[in-house]
């Protein structure tokens, strides 16, 4: 039971890294680069990035409830790769459920982001929330590169 428990830490956290990591180097580039308006792009990169925002706090509540039952100690939850984990489900949740709710908001009073020029006071804002969009998910990429270097290091030791 240990095994199978401790395998869905490392599959919990690989499917959320390769989920993140997908997201942000091949669909967000891609709908860019093949779709002609930036607002049909942004649709489909905000469509796809809620969708890994929930299975992401999915993902990383299941990787806490099997390290519990593996382990039958909250105090596991203090061991640094499950500080990664929990981090990154803060980091998501924060983005999904404040910074996207808020730039969904203000997509909707402009209609176009592409249309509606730089100086207006709601491009400003949507431009200023999308770059801690970005902090935020290269953040979460980066905790759950070390996070799952930490899983790997705390089967190495003996």
């Amino acid at each position: 039971m240990q095994t199978l428990l401790r395998a869905v830490e490392f599959l919990t956290l690989g499917l959320w890294l390769g989920s993140d990591a997908f997201l942000s180097f091949v669909v967000a580039p891609g709908a860019f680069a093949i779709l002609g308006n930036r607002d049909a792009a942004g649709m489909m990169v905000g469509y796809s990035l809620a969708r890994l925002h929930y299975a992401g706090i999915f993902l990383g509540l299941i990787f806490l409830v099997a390290r519990l039952a593996r382990t039958h100690d909250f105090g596991s939850f203090t061991s640094a790769a499950a500080l990664c984990v929990v981090l990154m489900v803060i980091l998501t949740a924060a983005s999904q459920f404040t910074v996207s709710n808020r730039m969904e908001a203000l997509k909707k009073q402009m209609v176009s982001v592409q249309n509606t020029p730089e100086s207006d006071p709601r491009r400003v804002e949507f431009n200023r929330l999308h770059h801690i969009s970005v902090r935020y998910e290269a953040a979460v990429l980066l905790l759950g590169l070390a996070g799952m270097v930490l899983l790997v290091r705390e089967v190495a030791k003996p």
